[in-house]
């Protein structure tokens, strides 16, 4: 993967140079190989490389052959070789980059519907002077764009848009509450006042005058008739699709390792890529925290020993909180919204020195229904047909009533609680309750944001919620900001959207089947892994900041959530975040997820905004390559 960044005036004043290579200078990290910028007139492009097909060629950014189209592009094109033999064009490359332009300049832009694969380009059209900005469809790797009467500026981090903006860009108050119900914010909003997120499987036109176009270009298949799969074709099938996911993902001229967490999604991966490169030994990473109670590492081993990988392992520790946490939120451009986010950038760190390509497992859960809010999704519809205020009564009396062991019954009854059916979709995954949010941010503005959930299959509807907001708002932002803060190219191969329409196409109960979640995929999982590894009880990647938030980050947690200067307490009703601290203090209850959300917000707020700015920037990788400007005269 590789960083792109850019700017297209509407002014008709000519793009200066400078900023388009501070712009790039932001993305070092993201593509330590190479770089390079193209300008003319008002119009630029930045580019920075990080090497995984035709490593010797494929400078960027590139024109088309007639000179008319100019791309600046991130990501993989999986089926370019495939694609480039139905292409009459003079290639000049052997990479997958020059396809998209060969395609582009016979098709025109719908070409992108061709491409299977994860991406995020700038493409600019300089007979029409439009700027086409796409992003892949499910959303693995980011766009960022701001606008102005004057100007865009684009870039896949939202530090790459600062230089061109002039200045740093404010908090956008009105998506805090966003932010507190989803550790996250949806797109096409962000924290930052007027910058936006281009939205997953949309692309944007913009033109010479600045007017913008946006396009949904795919939506996940609909649902066959009922009857159309047995229990058994739908093994075969999602197995088969399985199968050509990863060996797509497998395309790249440079070692690519996997995660293994010793799940069934990673594991399962693991266990094809094996299948699939039977003469090479599989290199896997692993993380664990010192916790018995939490770790998961023993059944990493187990498969590892089953495969017959070549297996590390990564250690991660409370202090590797604080030393990293302020580094990782610069990288992230947002909180840090996962605990375990930085244990994956400790993973790329280890994966990083033997390989520049990972396959990891995120999607399975989103796709087949793996998540046990699934399986209460159609008893908590049925309670939801309860009258409001005694639903809200009952779970408002038990809420924090619940001890610590009871932490998963105290999320469900939330979502009981909840107003509407929008609302209790997005309570599950939801720090604070709509009452809480309220009571946090008093008179403060909110942007109202829900999941479109209708009644005809609550499990597909909810499948569909996350497809369109969980995955790429949380954890497949996560995934590509913690990897190429390493320089390294992740690839979840459970989203191939090819794999992602047959998912769609299943009746919901191939997924959840008997009380089973992910029935299908452990079905699969089945034929190529022990019986142990797939029927073991889901933890997930459970980093214990319970204990932690009592120990060794307690201080930090008060001093930050509560001191001077806190953006929190000023910001937030400091009453309510004091009690919340408290709470957790006595033992008795488990409030981590929520001070954990309100920690990443402090420490986003310190980062982009406080005194210690500069301080928490990492150092720039050094290129060890010219940089090429290719300006054109205008």
């Amino acid at each position: 993967m590789c960083g792109i960044a850019g700017i297209q005036r509407f002014d008709g004043h000519v793009v200066d140079a400078s900023i388009l290579t501070a712009m790039g200078s932001t993305l070092a990290h993201r593509g330590p190989d190479d770089h390079g910028i193209w300008h003319h007139g008002p119009v630029g492009l930045a580019h920075t490389r990080l090497s995984i097909i035709d490593l010797s060629g494929s400078r960027q950014p590139m024109a088309s052959a007639s000179g008319r189209w100019v791309i600046s592009f991130n990501g993989e094109i999986f089926n370019y070789r495939a694609l480039r033999e139905g292409l009459r064009y003079p290639f000049r490359t052997n990479g997958d980059t020059e396809v998209i332009l060969a395609g582009v300049s016979i098709h025109g832009i719908g070409f992108v519907t061709s491409l299977v694969g994860q991406f995020a380009f700038a493409l600019h059209d300089r007979d029409s002077g439009t700027t086409h900005l796409v992003r892949d469809r499910l959303g693995v790797l980011p766009l960022y764009y701001t606008m102005t009467p004057s100007h865009l500026a684009f870039g896949s981090e939202i530090k790459a848009l600062v230089p061109a903006m002039g200045r740093s860009p404010e908090v956008d108050l009105s998506s805090l509450d966003a932010y507190l119900a989803g550790r996250s914010v949806p797109a096409p909003d962000t924290l930052f006042a007027g910058v936006s997120k281009l939205p997953a499987a949309h692309r944007a036109e913009v033109t010479a005058d600045g007017s913008v176009t946006l396009t949904r270009y795919w939506h996940p298949a609909a649902a066959d008739p009922p009857g159309t799969w047995t229990a058994a074709s739908a093994v075969d099938a999602v197995d088969a699709m399985i199968t050509t996911a990863v060996q797509s993902a497998l395309v790249a001229d440079v070692p690519v390792g996997a995660y293994l967490s010793g799940g069934v999604d990673s594991s399962l991966i693991v266990a094809k890529v094996a299948e699939l490169a039977p003469d090479q030994q599989v290199r896997t990473f692993a993380a664990g925290f010192g916790d018995p109670r939490t770790d998961e590492l023993h059944w990493a081993r187990r498969v590892s020993d089953h495969v017959g990988t070549q297996h590390r392992e990564v250690m991660v520790h409370a202090e590797d909180f604080e030393s990293l946490w302020a580094e990782l939120t610069y990288h992230r451009d947002a909180p840090v919204s996962e605990p375990a986010d930085i244990a994956v950038y400790r993973l790329a760190q280890a994966a990083r020195e033997s390989v520049r390509v990972v396959l990891s497992g995120e999607g399975g859960d989103e796709l087949f229904a793996g998540y046990p809010k699934y399986v209460a999704a159609r008893a908590v519809a049925a309670a939801g047909r309860l009258p409001a205020p005694v639903r809200a009564g009952v779970t408002g009396f038990l809420d924090h009533r619940l001890p610590d062991r009871m932490s998963r019954a105290r999320i469900a009854l939330r979502v009981v609680g909840a107003g509407t059916a929008e609302e209790r979709h997005r309570t599950w995954f939801a720090p604070f309750t709509a009452t809480e949010r309220r009571e946090l941010l008093g008179e403060l503005p909110s942007r109202a944001w829900l999941p479109r959930v209708s009644d005809d299959d609550v499990i597909r509807q909810m499948l569909l919620g996350d497809l369109d907001g969980w995955l790429p708002d949380n954890l497949l932002e996560r995934g590509d900001r913690m990897s190429m803060a390493a320089s390294l190219e992740l690839r979840p191969p459970l989203l191939d959207h090819r794999l992602v329409d047959l998912a769609f196409r299943l009746p919901s109960s191939m997924k959840v089947r008997h009380g089973t979640t992910k029935w299908v995929l452990k079905e699969v999982a089945r034929r190529y892994l022990p019986a142990e590894i797939v029927d073991r009880k889901k933890s997930g990647f459970r980093v214990p900041l319970r204990e932690w938030f009592r120990s060794d980050l307690r201080d930090s947690m008060w001093d930050r959530l509560t001191g001077s200067g806190s953006f929190v307490a000023e910001t937030l009703d400091r009453r309510a975040v004091t009690s919340l601290l408290q709470r957790h203090e006595t033992g008795r209850f488990n409030e981590e997820s929520r001070i954990w959300a309100l920690m990443s917000l402090e420490v986003w707020h310190e980062t982009f905004f406080g005194a210690a700015t500069e301080a928490a920037r990492p150092a720039r990788h050094q290129n060890n390559t010219e940089e090429v400007d290719n300006h054109e005269p205008a």
